[in-house]
């Protein structure tokens, strides 16, 4: 008896249902999307009101279009612009014979940041709405580093440059003696000595430009080194004004001049060289921050793009990149690379801002024989102690133990996601401004999928949750 095959007949004329729908089964994410989009009714569109011109897409399906792509994996203009013709759901998205090219595709995401914005905290509202998302509780934060489109090998540092400049100096100095003689001896073919020296003073100008920007970025840098220094200083003294020995260094205060390994990058000068994953290799990178609830629901409330190599600064903007209608925020839970005393007390802001959970040092994941022991409750630090006495007592409590916990537990896991399911690993523009553009997209997209998850895929109807 020999095998049997099922028929494949690519020769006879196909067509395509008469409703695409047909093709696309009744829990596709697709469905989800065009609901939700209809839903937030979002009013910061940039649309051509005049009516002059070629007729334009729908903000609407243009946004629909969007998320489905990144929730699904498709960031590129030009894949997203493919995908319109061969991937069904997406043909339905955009009513099946409407094909929006790359470039309108990638002028819409340009010109729309403040609608992606908006259709972030909406999206958040709706779930607050049909009882998904507590409008009071704690957030976690973190960030992860995304490469930036432009190699490290792209970048020069400032004592590099430095170098560079005077070798290129010493080289045109050369140059013009040879062009002012006579008889010098002629360059290779090809070369000539007015094209060689415009452009070593070309490089030359580019490389100074790279020093000027290196030092104006440092000067920032150095307004907080100083106050963290200052801080120190003050914390070290005090203890010797109370009988007590400081331990470790001394703390120095910054230098004037930025420090060597400064680096910037000519591909894309606002990205930065970052240490990335577990900070064993650098990466040419830009520093991908995000609050996310720590109630349940496992949403991003608060994102936005930094180019700081790391989280020092990063503590109360991750909060406040938490819009207010969409939570009001009584603990915050971070890593260790976020505390410093003044961050503390700024988010804190006298008991009027939400209880900070910092790490002091590194904690592992993997939990001891010790680690799970019932342990007493620590005695509580006098009035006059430190911050960061007052945050190790606050760590060590039954409480706070429970709360830091959830940070492993919710934004490694949402950047996880984001990464190797949705396998956004790298942005694909250039610059903060547009970066900023591609992380709003992105986590947008995770949180409509992950509400997707949450309402077992339908919005319509649906009954408010308990």
């Amino acid at each position: 008896m020999s095998a049997r095959f099922v028929m494949v007949d690519r020769d006879t004329p196909m067509m395509l249902p008469p409703d695409l729908r047909e093709w696309i089964p009744e829990n596709s994410m697709v469905h989800f999307v065009i609901e939700a989009v209809e839903m937030l009714d979002i009013q910061n569109f940039s649309v051509n009101h005049r009516g002059t011109g070629d007729l334009q897409y729908p903000p609407g399906m243009m946004l629909a279009l969007l998320i489905y792509s990144y929730a699904t994996g498709r960031f590129s203009s030009r894949v997203i612009e493919n995908a319109t013709w061969y991937d069904v759901a997406i043909r339905y998205i955009c009513g099946g014979d409407k094909h929006p090219d790359h470039d309108t595709i990638c002028a819409f995401r340009t010109r729309n940041r403040e609608a992606f914005k908006e259709a972030f905290v909406k999206v958040l509202m709706l779930a607050q709405e049909l009882g998904y998302l507590k409008q009071i509780g704690g957030v976690a934060i973190d960030g992860t580093k995304i490469k930036a489109n432009a190699s490290k090998h792209a970048a020069v540092s400032y004592k590099r440059a430095g170098e560079m400049i005077r070798q290129l100096e010493l080289e045109i100095e050369q140059l013009t003696r040879k062009a002012e003689q006579a008889d010098s001896t002629p360059l290779e073919e090809g070369l000539s000595l007015p094209e060689e020296i415009a452009r070593r003073v070309d490089r030359k100008a580019s490389l100074a430009t790279a020093r000027k920007i290196i030092e104006e970025r440092y000067e920032e840098a150095k307004r907080h080194k100083q106050a963290d220094y200052e801080i120190k200083q003050k914390d070290r003294d005090e203890q010797r004004k109370n009988g007590n020995k400081p331990r470790g260094r001394e703390p120095q205060p910054p230098s004037d001049t930025p420090p060597d390994k400064s680096q910037f990058n000519f591909t894309d000068q606002e990205s930065r060289i970052m240490k990335a994953g577990s900070g064993d290799h650098m990466e040419q990178a830009y520093n991908a921050q995000a609050a996310i609830d720590t109630e349940g629901s496992m949403l991003l409330l608060g994102v936005y793009v930094t180019d700081h190599a790391n989280d020092k600064r990063e503590l109360n903007p991750a909060v406040q990149s938490v819009a207010p209608e969409v939570r009001l925020i009584d603990t915050v839970c971070a890593d260790t690379g976020y505390f410093s005393e003044e961050a503390v007390q700024t988010t804190e802001a006298e008991g009027k801002g939400p209880v900070v959970y910092c790490a002091m040092e590194k904690q592992g994941h993997h939990r001891t024989v010790a680690d799970l022991e019932r342990k007493p409750e620590p005695e509580a630090p006098p009035e006059t102690a430190t911050v960061k006495e007052r945050m190790a007592y606050r760590l060590k409590t039954a409480t706070g133990r429970n709360i830091y916990k959830k940070r492993k537990e919710t934004i490694e896991p949402a950047f996880g996601i984001i990464k190797s399911i949705l396998g956004f690993d790298q942005f694909l523009m250039r610059g903060l401004e547009k970066v900023s553009i591609e992380w709003d997209l992105v986590t947008l997209a995770y949180n409509v999928k992950r509400f997707y998850r949450m309402t077992g895929g339908t919005l319509m109807q649906l009954p408010v949750k308990a």
